[in-house]
């Protein structure tokens, strides 16, 4: 069993950009995604997925509306996105003893059986993981919180422009 770190915080705390920042540095001896918001005329419209090995697709957007489609506040969202890319990144990762990232166990991915079942493989059983999840208490995300190799940090104004170098410390990745 590997270890685990999952950084959490409320929404827009830096999250993913501390993942960002560590991921850059990993380079190729980590695999995985993040997502990111789409902006556009009216705020925010969507998010999507970036593979940490480059591929892009738009996970959720608010103007999607098939019904068949489950939906996060005014979001659509495309689970074939999330399974066939996503998760497809996170078990090539796994399969090839990287540093697994997930970035983010969140009520959208959470949808995803697939998805629920490769993040706790990789809990349980990759090298490491490191991953952002959801700040507020939401059953199907908790049960990750509490797993024994998991280790939880909350991401603040004060402390995020440090966690990049502290996070590659915990991981054993000697900066020069």
């Amino acid at each position: 069993m590997g270890k685990t770190l999952l950084l959490t915080g409320h929404p827009r705390c830096g999250k993913t950009t501390v993942i960002q920042k560590v991921a850059a540095v990993l380079g190729d001896r980590a695999g995985g995604f993040y997502t990111e918001e789409i902006f556009g005329p009216g705020g925010r419209q969507g998010f999507k997925l970036i593979t940490l090995d480059g591929k892009e697709h738009i996970l959720a957007h608010k103007d999607w509306r098939d019904p068949k489609m489950p939906r996060v506040g005014r979001y659509g969202i495309d689970l074939g996105v999330l399974d066939n890319v996503g998760v497809a990144a996170l078990r090539k990762a796994m399969q090839a003893g990287k540093i697994v990232v997930v970035d983010e166990i969140g009520k959208m991915e959470l949808f995803s059986r697939a998805f629920r079942e490769t993040v706790m493989l990789a809990i349980l059983g990759a090298p490491a993981v490191l991953g952002a999840i959801i700040y507020k208490p939401y059953p199907e995300a908790d049960i990750f919180k509490t797993l024994a190799p998991v280790t939880l940090w909350e991401v603040q104004q004060v402390n995020r422009d440090n966690l990049p170098k502290k996070v590659l410390a915990w991981l054993g990745v000697k900066l020069s």
